[in-house]
């Protein structure tokens, strides 16, 4: 896992962008995509040579004022500014950044506790990347026919790995862009996380994760939904809610649509959420 994301998502910010964007004519070809870093160096201020050493990573401690002045020379939105500092302020201090000490894998009996009151409705706790910590019936009744109580109940590896998921996974490329930004925001929110780190290295040897790995933004985007042909339920559509707690843990809650409404075992807990009636 790249240790300097700050130097990462400065060099694919300048290849998004076009000489049009910042004002300057498009003349003849170039041989890479984007702006040239002399160009981005002159409208932040900086030298040519001092932005080569934050592209290459060979300098990790810019001040804030040179953050916003790329920031502006980039024109970052204000959710692509606060990633930006959040990565400038991290880029070579990892050993100082949440995630230094290890993970909690034991989920506190609260925790656990609110995830059991949930049921009949699908829940479950996810630790710091994207495997299943402890769930409650429900999820287990459903998820154990798609496949996604093996590896040992990893999210990520059941997307990419199981064939199960290409099976019963009706927009599975959608989901696959969704759990590796899931990833990436959490390699950003735990820098120092080895066993994160670990996690998302071997998943890079797989071409399609590595495809997808890219700089992007730590802000939530929507939540994609999953469109499944459950062996048992048929075709559903599930979104899924989240609630962070205090310590890495977060509880996922599986919301399904009308359809399972039908289903015994299953509640429907969105839609006009008034079930009753």
């Amino acid at each position: 896992m790249s240790a300097n994301r700050f130097a990462e998502f400065l060099v694919a910010r300048r290849a998004e962008l076009r000489p049009a964007d910042v004002g300057l004519p498009g003349v003849g070809r170039r041989r890479t995509p984007g702006l040239r870093r002399e160009e981005v160096a002159v409208r932040a201020g900086v030298s040519v040579d001092y932005l080569a050493r934050l592209e290459q990573g060979r300098d990790s401690n810019p001040s804030m004022a040179i953050v916003d002045a790329l920031a502006n020379a980039l024109l970052l939105d204000d959710a692509q500014r606060h990633h930006f500092g959040l990565l400038a302020l991290t880029a070579g201090r990892e050993e100082r950044c949440p995630g230094a000490h290890a993970p909690a894998r034991v989920v506190p009996e609260s925790v656990a506790a609110i995830v059991a009151a949930l049921d009949p409705t699908p829940a479950f706790v996810l630790g710091r990347g994207l495997a299943v910590l402890a769930g409650n019936p429900a999820w287990e009744e459903f998820a154990g026919p798609l496949g996604l109580l093996e590896h040992p109940g990893d999210l990520a590896y059941w997307v990419f790995r199981n064939e199960a998921a290409h099976r019963v996974l009706r927009n599975r490329a959608a989901v696959a862009e969704a759990f590796t930004a899931m990833l990436y925001r959490a390699s950003i929110r735990w820098p120092a996380d080895r066993e994160l780190g670990e996690l998302i290295e071997e998943l890079r040897q797989l071409p399609e994760f590595a495809q997808r790995w890219a700089p992007r933004l730590a802000a939530e985007p929507a939540p994609t939904p999953l469109r499944l042909e459950h062996p048992a339920h048929g075709a559903v559509e599930i979104t899924m809610e989240t609630l962070e707690t205090q310590r890495d843990h977060t509880v996922v809650v599986w919301l399904p649509d009308r359809a399972l409404a039908r289903e015994p075992g299953l509640r429907l807990v969105h839609g006009d959420r008034a079930a009753s009636g």
